[in-house]
């Protein structure tokens, strides 16, 4: 046997460098960069028990997953780029060509527009339904092809609430999945999966991740077949988060009972002060005694976020833009969930809905942050007189 070779320079740069044995043990898990997983023998190559490609989560990916399902009482939880992505992967995992969806007539703007573009496209039927329907009116809405329900509750920018478990268990009586989004509550003071819904989907985006700077999303189920359902479609359309991305959001998720109580007790600060002042007519927010849907928040919910509309009384045709243009402090954009406080017009949002709300004056949004609330108080004080002044 001819002696071998001394390696090139070019071959030993490539081989150097390798993964300790060993890693120090650290409060984080370590964050792993990698398409490429090296397999111990040829025989494990095709084995579908191993992890086999990067784009399934390393040790960031698969913390989180085992902290959400913590979070969530799941069995399993499956990761998505973002929230909407969680939204229609989950809804994707479980629904096929002649299914029907039914879908709250409150929900999120986006989950919308994919239900109307995407499923109708591919032969699937779609309505919505009146967001304070209840169970029994859901059922008798339901036919043969009915799938899934998808519920949000509150409902976006309006906040209606919805009654879950008895939708779920109506629902789980005729056959049909309910999916539920559950971004408001954070899957800390409502858990879906405890009171019968099959799918919980939330913005991890938003409360979990708590800075605004990370996009993602999550499903979590109780049921390993749609555990399956859902690995499926994640491999099927090639979704996958980053391993940089998995490891902030697990360490937002680390404060997420500290920061959501802040934002709770300083939002409902806040709803409680507006619905004093003279130029607001009424308060969106269904933890705050008195509101429409207050009995069922008190039944369902340990807490409340800081996520809230109000409503202002009629007024000039830009009242709206002069309220937000005369604020200081909340930013104005579409997001909500993180430390900064944010404000946000409704009203152009509410043409696609098929039965609109109906208020005299503008809505208004507030996703109210970690500062003080008695300076958002006088920030929103300054957009009322505005208002009163024009």
């Amino acid at each position: 046997m001819s002696p071998r070779k001394p390696i090139s320079d070019a071959t030993r740069m490539i081989r150097a460098g390798k993964p300790p044995a060993s890693l120090a043990r650290t409060v984080g898990p370590p964050i792993q960069k990698g398409s490429t997983i090296l397999l111990p023998n040829a025989k494990s190559l095709y084995d579908g028990s191993q992890l086999t490609y990067g784009r399934g989560g390393l040790a960031s990916q698969n913390a989180l997953m085992d902290a959400l399902c913590e979070l969530e009482g799941a069995t399993a939880v499956r990761l998505f780029p973002s929230g909407l992505a969680a939204i229609t992967g989950a809804i994707l995992a479980v629904v096929k060509s002649g299914d029907e969806v039914l879908v709250t007539d409150s929900a999120y703007k986006p989950t919308r527009r994919f239900a109307d573009r995407v499923l109708k496209r591919f032969g699937l039927g779609v309505r919505y339904y009146p967001p304070r329907a209840t169970a029994e009116d859901l059922m008798a809405m339901a036919g043969p092809a009915t799938r899934l329900i998808v519920i949000e509750s509150p409902g976006s920018l309006t906040f209606e609430m919805q009654d879950a478990p008895a939708i779920a268990a109506a629902a789980r009586k005729r056959g049909i999945l309910t999916l539920m989004d559950n971004t408001w509550a954070a899957g800390l003071y409502f858990k879906p999966l405890a009171h019968g819904v099959d799918l919980s989907v939330q913005a991890l985006t938003k409360y979990v991740g708590g800075h605004s700077d990370v996009f993602m999303g999550s499903a979590a189920c109780a049921d390993p077949r749609l555990g399956e359902a859902l690995d499926q479609a994640i491999v099927d359309f090639g979704w996958s988060v980053s391993g940089e991305d998995a490891y902030q959001i697990l360490r937002g998720l680390r404060t997420l009972a500290t920061r959501m109580a802040r934002h709770g007790e300083s939002g409902l600060k806040v709803a409680a002060w507006l619905r004093e002042q003279p130029e607001v007519a009424q308060v969106l927010h269904p933890a705050l005694p008195g509101a429409p849907d207050h009995a069922l928040w008190t039944r369902d919910y340990s807490g409340a976020s800081g996520l809230f509309g109000f409503v202002l009384r009629p007024g000039p045709e830009k009242t709206a833009d002069t309220f937000l243009d005369a604020l200081t402090l909340f930013g104005l954009g579409f997001s909500w969930g993180g430390f900064e406080s944010l404000a946000l017009d409704c009203d152009a949002q509410f043409n696609v809905r098929q039965t609109p709300p109906g208020f005299d004056g503008p809505v208004i949004r507030l996703s109210i942050g970690l500062e003080a609330p008695d300076d958002l108080i006088a920030d929103l004080r300054r957009g009322l007189d505005a208002v009163k002044a024009a």
